[in-house]
């Protein structure tokens, strides 16, 4: 009768070459140092600071080409019983609509230039840098829109309508109707901006494969 076999022990080797590691998790110190994927927070911040302010003052450019685009909106006063008024001289124009399409067509203009000049200046993304843009563009549609209504006709129309004399036309202070063109720029550079970071933005490095045999089991025998 015979003793039944026992397997012999594992082999033991603690050389380097033979220890299976995992790679080490995302953010892990490398080195005793934590490694920095890209600029640090405070650089993002100024960065996106010197953008804002960038990117608002391009509002003084949009508010010059608002004013100088926009239809004129004609008008005529007239002196009835001693009193001035004002009225219309096309009823049926559309002038009107045209100053606020011209806004808007402007505001998509400057947000795409904007977002592709600011994508260019900083490929890498980040939160910072999207709402610094998107903020200086609101900022810079405000600021055309009040640059247009003081370069534009006074807004006293009686005074004006005085001024020229009765059956004269004149132009209406430049309006804007639709206060929603105001985010027209800022909604298209942050959209265009965004396209742009997930079409041509850099890639994350992808994580490489472990080094070494794979671990093995107390029989010696790979684990799958």
């Amino acid at each position: 009768m015979t003793a039944p076999l026992t397997p012999p022990p594992p082999p033991h080797d603690d050389s380097p070459h033979q220890v299976w590691q995992a790679p080490p998790p995302a953010g892990a110190p490398v080195g005793g140092q934590y490694e920095q994927d890209g600029p640090g927070m405070k650089t993002e911040v100024r960065e996106a600071v010197v953008i804002a302010i960038a990117v608002a003052l391009g509002g003084v450019l949009f508010g010059l080409l608002w004013w100088w685009l926009a239809p004129h909106v004609p008008l005529v006063g007239d002196e009835v019983d001693k009193s001035w008024v004002v009225y219309l001289k096309d009823t049926e124009g559309e002038q009107a609509a045209g100053v606020d399409g011209t806004f808007t067509l402007l505001g998509l203009a400057f947000g795409l230039v904007s977002a592709v000049v600011v994508f260019l200046f900083r490929r890498r993304g980040g939160v910072p840098l999207v709402v610094a843009l998107g903020l200086g563009a609101l900022l810079g549609s405000v600021l055309a829109w009040r640059l247009g209504l003081w370069l534009g006709p006074g807004s006293d129309v009686i005074a004006h309508a005085k001024a020229v004399g009765k059956g004269v036309t004149f132009s209406a202070p430049l309006k804007l109707g639709a206060k929603g063109a105001l985010l027209a720029w800022p909604l298209a550079a942050v959209l265009v901006h965004l396209g742009l970071t997930a079409l041509f933005g850099p890639r994350d490095p992808e994580e490489p494969y472990p080094h070494g045999p794979a671990p093995k089991d107390s029989y010696g025998a790979p684990l799958a």
